[in-house]
Parts: structure tokens; C-alpha cells; sequence
């Protein structure tokens, strides 16, 4: 295959509710769509999860639209490929930019698996047909009103809850969840707010019967984490800290980690995905799908990676109508009783709605 034309869109998409992590509150997405076209006239689509600051990693929109546009693009453009893989192998000179990178992989994925008539899933080697689905809940105002919102999710089926923690809403409100809901699949993401010096916080969340901690400590930290791991009982979930195969590797190796977050964006796009995912396959590492409060092109690229067989815990890949009044395919991801049927159409499995798409982009450029 070899991609002739390139169009970068950058949308703006309101949310129902804010979303409110250690590091920021989201109110609205902004995001780049990455349309690639090849020589057969065929159409793959990306999407870009970078924020407009960089609160999670050190990309943001505007960096990934240069990159694409004066590094990335100029790459792949008219350039012959076998395989998506060999993607991964061009872009290997730029350093980082792993959430510039993956939107402009996934898009040539996409015609791969057109091309090949397979779904995305088939075409990673995916073989589940639903995956089991969790729900990731943002701070908020009163530990009453953060119970409510769990109860809501429980209520739709959602397999596992995970809340966002910081120093002084944490313990206590654990606590709180616990006497109300006893047997809650629960888990925590701290996105980093913590140091070594808070050990004795973290160790209290042991009592609690956790699913895992995910992220307590540093976002390029892999040693301390194996430190804190060895004085605590519950798994700890590495995710900002491994952008990599080889962080993945030396974080199993010190024993930083029993269980990793694999998100296509912050490693690079789904060839990485899936060389992490084989990795903690062989090591017995237990890994799930993150989100990046995706779209719906976004999310389903989430859905192919996850059909992948040691995805064996609930990811974060809530239906369409959990974040958006309107979700920009069709049809939208839809979740029933915990679980998300894995397309089997060809390529992403999802229609781009253009109608939608168009009323929410503030510009476009297009490449060839």
C-alpha cells in the first residue's frame, strides 16, 4: 500500500460532564483526525489523544499537529509499505512523540485491514468477540456525590470502577466507597501525585482489597516504584511510565509493577501495543486497555486492541454516550451489561459520521 493523501482535522468536542483527574479538569476534547487515503482510493482513520496542555505527557494537540505535518507526514507520504509494522520502523529516527506517531499508524492499520478484508481485530490477531468494559470516574465535589456517579455506572453493567485519587481525597474516601459498596471491583489512579514520602497513605489503601494502584508515583519513574511494590500489597499499575516495549521490559525486570496499562497513544500506536501486550503475556503480566477520553475513531481502535487474548482485565473504554452528546461514528460504541461487541467489519468497524464531523472541526489541511 502506499498513502497518496493525508487530511488533519481538528475538532473541538463538548463533553456531557467535566472530567477531573490530580492534574486538571477536561470540559471539552479538542483532538486532530487523522484521514489517510491510499492509491486504491481506500480511507483509514486516526486520531490523535494528546491534550491542549501537556498535563499527561509532554505532547499536546498543537505539537502533534507539527509533528505530523513537518516530520511524520512527510515520512509516509507516497512511500510503498508492506505492513503496518514497517510504520513503527520509519517513524523510529523522531524521538518520542508517541501520540503523534500512533494517530498516523492506526490510520494506515486501518487500510491495511481494508485491504486485507479483516476486521482491525482480526488484523492485530484479536480473538475475542466482546470485551469486558470499565468505567473511569473523574474528583468530585463531595465523596456522596462520587458514590452516586459509581452507583449510576454499576447500574449499566460496567465490570469494574476506577476513581482518580490526590493527596488529602484519597484514604478516606476509599473508605467511604468501601462501607457502601463492599464488593465493588475497585481500582485507583493517582496519575502520578505521590512520592516515596507517602508510603504510609499508599499502604493504608491495602486494606481496601484493591484491584491495583495505578500510576502513584513519578511519570518517567521506574525505580521507585519497585521500591513502593515491594512494601505494598496490592498490585501497582504502571501506565505514564512505560511509553515503550523497553520500558515495559526494564519495569518487569525490577519488579516495578504487577499489572500495566497499555494505551496506543502514550506508546506509540498498535504495533507497540501489541509487542507490550506479547511481553506481559510471556511474563504473566496482566494488562488492560487505558482511555484518553477518545472519540469515537479513538475508541475504536481501543475495542480491536482489547480483542487481543491477555487483555484480561476491564479496560476503560466506556460507550460512546458516557463522555459525548454525540460521538462522531456510526454506530456509536455501545455497552451492554459490561461488555462492548467487537466489530467484525472490515477495518475499524465504525462508520466516520462526516455530518458530525464537520460541525465540530475548526480547520483543516490536507496533504499530498
Amino acid at each position: 500500500m502506499r498513502v497518496e493523501k493525508i487530511t488533519l482535522r481538528h475538532l473541538k468536542m463538548p463533553m456531557k460532564t467535566p472530567f477531573t483527574t490530580s492534574f486538571g479538569t477536561v470540559d471539552e476534547k479538542e483532538l486532530l483526525l487523522v484521514e489517510a487515503r491510499d492509491e486504491s482510493g481506500i480511507t483509514g482513520w486516526g486520531e490523535t489523544v494528546a491534550f491542549v496542555a501537556p498535563w499527561y505527557t509532554e505532547e499536546t494537540l498543537k505539537t502533534t499537529w507539527h509533528m505530523l505535518q513537518d516530520f511524520l507526514i512527510p515520512i509516509l507520504l507516497h512511500k510503498e509499505i508492506g505492513h503496518p509494522d514497517e510504520v513503527n520502523s520509519l517513524f523510529a529516527p523522531i524521538r518520542r512523540n508517541c501520540m503523534a506517531k500512533a494517530s498516523i499508524e492506526g490510520a494506515v492499520w486501518d487500510i491495511y485491514a481494508q485491504l486485507t478484508k479483516q476486521s482491525l481485530a482480526q488484523a492485530l490477531g484479536g480473538q475475542k468477540q466482546r470485551i469486558e468494559v470499565g468505567v473511569s470516574v473523574g474528583i468530585q465535589p463531595s465523596t456522596a456525590q462520587l458514590i452516586e456517579v459509581i452507583k449510576s455506572h454499576i447500574a449499566k453493567g460496567y465490570k469494574r470502577v476506577k476513581i482518580k485519587i490526590k493527596p488529602g481525597y484519597d484514604v478516606e474516601v476509599v473508605r467511604a466507597i468501601r462501607a457502601e459498596l463492599p464488593d465493588l471491583p475497585l481500582m485507583v489512579d493517582a496519575n502520578s501525585a505521590y512520592t516515596l514520602e507517602d508510603i504510609n497513605i499508599l499502604q493504608q489503601l491495602d486494606d481496601f482489597r484493591l484491584l491495583m494502584i495505578e500510576q502513584p508515583l513519578a511519570t518517567d519513574d521506574i525505580v521507585d516504584h519497585a521500591t513502593l511494590q515491594k512494601k505494598l500489597k496490592t498490585p501497582i499499575c504502571l501506565d505514564e511510565s512505560i511509553t515503550s516495549f523497553e520500558d515495559a521490559r526494564r519495569a518487569i525486570e525490577l519488579g516495578s509493577c504487577g499489572v500495566i496499562n497499555i494505551k496506543i497513544g502514550r506508546v506509540g500506536g498498535l504495533t507497540e501495543a501489541k509487542r507490550i501486550h506479547d511481553l506481559c503475556k510471556v511474563k504473566r503480566i496482566p494488562v488492560w486497555c487505558g482511555g484518553m477520553l477518545e472519540a469515537g475513531i479513538g475508541r475504536a481502535h481501543n475495542i480491536a486492541l482489547t480483542s487481543l487474548s491477555h487483555f484480561i482485565l476491564p479496560g476503560d473504554t466506556a460507550g460512546s454516550s458516557h463522555y459525548w452528546y454525540e460521538d462522531i461514528i456510526d454506530p456509536e460504541v455501545v455497552v451492554k451489561d459490561g461488555y462492548i461487541e467487537v466489530s467484525q467489519s472490515v477495518g475499524i468497524g465504525y462508520a466516520p459520521n462526516m455530518t458530525i464531523i464537520d460541525k465540530l472541526t475548526i480547520s483543516t489541511e490536507v496533504y499530498q
